[in-house]
C-alpha cells in the first residue's frame, strides 16, 4: 500500500504535472499488471509501459513521486515495481 502519509498536499501546483502525462487517456491495464500475471506476458506489458513513460515529458515528476510515495505496484516514471524497491534498498543509484 502506498504510504499516503508521504503524499503531497493539495496544492494543485504539486498535483499539476499529471495533466502532461502520456499515460493520462490510457487505461490503467498497460501500467499495473492483473492479479496472477506472470513471466512473458509481464515483462511484455511493463516493457510496453516503459515505452510510453521514455516519451512522457513528465517522467522524472512521475519516478519522483512514485519513490517519495513508496508506490507498491504499477510501472511509474519508467520504473516497475521492481525497480523501485531496488533503487529504494540502494541497489540502484537515485537517479531522479
Amino acid at each position: 500500500m502506498s504510504d499516503v502519509s508521504r503524499l503531497p498536499g493539495p496544492l494543485s501546483e504539486l498535483w499539476d504535472w499529471q495533466l502532461h502525462a502520456r499515460c493520462r487517456t490510457l487505461g490503467s491495464n498497460l501500467f499495473f499488471h492483473p492479479e496472477g500475471e506472470r513471466g512473458d506476458a509481464r515483462v511484455e506489458r511493463d516493457i510496453a509501459a516503459q515505452g510510453v513513460c521514455a516519451r512522457c515529458p513528465v517522467i522524472a515528476e512521475c519516478a519522483a513521486h512514485a519513490l517519495n510515495v513508496r508506490e507498491p505496484y504499477g510501472v511509474w516514471g519508467g520504473m516497475t515495481e521492481e525497480d523501485r524497491e531496488a533503487m529504494l534498498l540502494g541497489a540502484i543509484p537515485l537517479a531522479v
